[in-house]
C-alpha cells in the first residue's frame, strides 16, 4: 500500500482559533503552524485562491515546519475560470475597470501571462525544500466535459511543470453514463492527478464520490453533507461533522485506493471550528489500525 497523508484544508480559520483546538500557547502563527505540523503531515492552503501568495510567505512556511511536512496550495480563482475580484490582483495587473470581478478574459494577455508567472514562482520556496506537494486546480460548476476544457487541463500541467498540479472537477457531465469512463481514461492517459471529492449530492456543483487513481498521487477532499450547502456564509456550507461511523466506512476504501498509487493525501475541508481538525485526527487513527 502506498502512503497516505491526512491534514486539513486550514489552519488559521477563524472559526478554528476560537475553537479551542489550539492551546494558549500557540498564540501566534509561527506557533500554531508548529502545532499542528506536530499532528499532521500535510496541510491544504486555500487562502491562495482568494489571492496570490507571497514568496516570503512560501519561505516562512518553509521555515517553520518540519521535515517531510507538505503543503498543498490552491490555485489563484482567475488560473481556475472563476470570477476573481480586482482588488486581489497584483497592483501594477489589475484591469482599469468597473467591475468588482473579472475574468481571465477581462485581462490583457501579457498581464494573465505575468500572473500565473508571479503565482508560480511565488511557490518556489516550497518546491526547492522538497515541501510542495500539489497544486489544487479547482474548477467551477460550469466547466463542463468537451475538447477545450480537456486541452485546457493539459494546459495547466505543463504551465505547472516541474509542480504538479491536481484536478478538481465540479461539473457532473464528467461522470454522467458512459462520460466517467472517459474521464478517468482521459487523466491516466495524460497522468494527471485525479481529486475525489466527498460532497453533498443534488446541487449544481454536485459530483459522485468516486475513488480511482489516475497517476502516482491520488487526492480525496472531504467537503462534508452540510444542508446548508448553497449558502454563502462559508461556516453553514461546510458546517458538517462526519461521525465516526462514516469515518469508518471511509477507511478501507482510502486503503484500497492507496494501494493503486505511490502517494495518497487526504484532506479534511469542513472547516468550521475544529470539526476538520477532529476528523482528520480521527482518520488518521483509523488508518493506522492493523
Amino acid at each position: 500500500m502506498g502512503e497516505i497523508a491526512v491534514g486539513t484544508a486550514s489552519w488559521t480559520d477563524k472559526t478554528l482559533l476560537a475553537s479551542g483546538w489550539y492551546p494558549p500557547g500557540a498564540d501566534d502563527a509561527r506557533k500554531r503552524l508548529a502545532y499542528y505540523a506536530e499532528r499532521f503531515a500535510v496541510v491544504e492552503v486555500d487562502s491562495t485562491y482568494y489571492g496570490p501568495p507571497a514568496e516570503q510567505t512560501a519561505a516562512l512556511w518553509t521555515e517553520r515546519t518540519p521535515p517531510g511536512f507538505t503543503f498543498n496550495i490552491k490555485a489563484y480563482s482567475l488560473l481556475t475560470g472563476h470570477p476573481t475580484r480586482v482588488s486581489s490582483i497584483y497592483k501594477d495587473l489589475r484591469p482599469d475597470t468597473g467591475k468588482a470581478n473579472v475574468y481571465p478574459r477581462d485581462l490583457p494577455p501579457q498581464a494573465y501571462e505575468e500572473i500565473w508567472t508571479r503565482f508560480l514562482t511565488a511557490l518556489e520556496p516550497l518546491h526547492r525544500a522538497g515541501k510542495l506537494g500539489a497544486v489544487l486546480f479547482q474548477f467551477p460548476p460550469w466547466f463542463g466535459i468537451r475538447r477545450s476544457n480537456k486541452d485546457y487541463l493539459l494546459e495547466v500541467a505543463a504551465r505547472c511543470k516541474p509542480l504538479r498540479a491536481v484536478f478538481e472537477l465540479r461539473n457532473e457531465s464528467w461522470f454522467a453514463g458512459g462520460n466517467e469512463t472517459e474521464t478517468l481514461d482521459f487523466l491516466r492517459a495524460h497522468h494527471l492527478p485525479f481529486v475525489c471529492v466527498d460532497m453533498p449530492q443534488g446541487h449544481r456543483s454536485s459530483v459522485p464520490p468516486v475513488l480511482a487513481a489516475t497517476a502516482d498521487l491520488a487526492v480525496v477532499r472531504f467537503h462534508g453533507h452540510s444542508d446548508k450547502w448553497t449558502s454563502k456564509d462559508i461556516y453553514q456550507k461546510f458546517g458538517y461533522e462526519y461521525s465516526p461511523q462514516e469515518l469508518a466506512s471511509w477507511a478501507p476504501r482510502l486503503r484500497v485506493l492507496a494501494a493503486e498509487t505511490d502517494r495518497t493525501q487526504v484532506f479534511f475541508n469542513n472547516c468550521s471550528g475544529d470539526y476538520a481538525q477532529r476528523n482528520a485526527a480521527t482518520m488518521v487513527e483509523l488508518l493506522d489500525r492493523d
